[in-house]
Order: structure tokens, then C-alpha cells, then sequence
């Protein structure tokens, strides 16, 4: 019988199966300038896990026509009223689009346009996400499990993630009496 190139658990949003897999652990530590309250984030344990990426690469990176694959899982938490969250970005290759789907948990898709327009999503198992071209995005876990989700994008669509670090997004998703709220960023 033949095999499939890449395992892709429904429940868990776990890939498995391929050993070109790559990994990658996002720690408090690489994720300096993101929350609002850095002294907060930067006086709390650095090595404590806020997410989690596996990746999977088909193709070689830059491929016109290829797609890419990867999982996501962000840990419950917050750093003071924000939740944890990813770092968020632009694609390199703007009219690039890429999409999501929720597996566990609940959490919010953050999105931003090239004017500085935030708005979000909720996240949650089921949900299907198609996120626009020229649409920054980031993801913040508003529950109190692990949040996963799956994500597809072009092999050539690059990540720029310099623009979010250096201007941030125009609105934070912030923890208001208990309810995620976008909050612009002069309140």
C-alpha cells in the first residue's frame, strides 16, 4: 500500500510521517517588543513555552505554484492583560494570501491591513479562515487549553515579520473585564 507524504491528526493538529518536519519553539524570550508590558514580559521565566510551529516544505522555498503546510499550538497565558500570542506578520511577496483552520481551542486571528486597520476573528475546531492579501496576521490563544490550528500558504510568499516588530499592529487584542477586546493603541 502506499504511503502519504505527510500525516495530519484532525484532533490534535499534529503533523507526523515525513521526516523533512521542521520545528520551531517560540519562547518568551524571542518574543521581546510583541506584548505591551515588556518590563512584565521580560521579568517572567524566558524559557517558558508560548508556542509551537511544525512546518512542512514540499517544495523549495521561493517555488512559484508550490504550497506549504505547518501547525500551529499556543499555550494558554498572558502577559499582563494580553494573551500570549504570535509574532505576527506581513507575506514578503504582499498579494500573497494563506489560510487557517482551527483544530483545538479557541483563540482570535488578528489582522491588520496596510493602513493600520486591525480587526479579528474567533478561532475555534471547524473554523476556516482565508486570510487576504496584504493582510498582516497574528494569532492569540483567548482560552484556557492549548489552541491549534492548521495553515496553508504559497511557497513563495516569504514572511516579513521586521514591519510588525518595528510598527506593531494598529489595535491589541487586549483582556477586558474578562472578554477579548481590540484595543486601539492610543487608549
Amino acid at each position: 500500500m502506499l504511503e502519504a507524504a505527510l500525516q495530519f491528526n484532525l484532533k490534535t493538529a499534529e503533523l507526523s510521517g515525513n521526516s523533512e518536519i521542521q520545528h520551531v519553539v517560540r519562547t518568551l524570550s524571542d518574543l521581546k517588543g510583541i506584548f505591551r508590558d515588556e518590563k512584565l514580559r521580560s521579568s517572567l521565566p524566558q524559557n517558558t513555552v508560548a508556542y509551537k510551529v511544525q512546518t512542512f516544505f514540499p517544495v523549495k522555498e521561493g517555488t512559484n505554484g508550490g504550497l506549504f503546510w505547518g501547525s500551529t499550538f499556543i499555550e494558554p497565558g498572558m502577559i499582563g492583560d494580553e494573551y500570549f500570542m504570535t509574532k505576527g506578520h506581513f507575506h514578503e511577496l504582499r498579494d500573497r494570501t494563506e489560510i487557517y483552520m482551527g483544530v483545538a481551542g479557541v483563540g482570535a486571528l488578528i489582522l491588520m491591513d496596510e493602513s493600520g486597520r486591525t480587526w479579528c476573528e474567533r478561532m475555534h475546531p471547524g473554523s476556516v479562515h482565508p486570510i487576504q492579501a496584504r493582510v498582516a496576521h497574528r494569532v492569540a490563544n483567548v482560552g484556557t487549553e492549548q489552541l491549534s490550528f492548521l495553515a496553508c500558504w504559497p511557497a513563495d510568499a516569504g514572511h516579513d515579520y521586521e514591519t510588525i516588530q518595528k510598527d506593531g499592529f494598529g489595535a491589541r487584542l487586549r483582556c477586558v473585564n474578562g472578554v477579548p477586546q481590540l484595543v486601539e493603541e492610543n487608549e
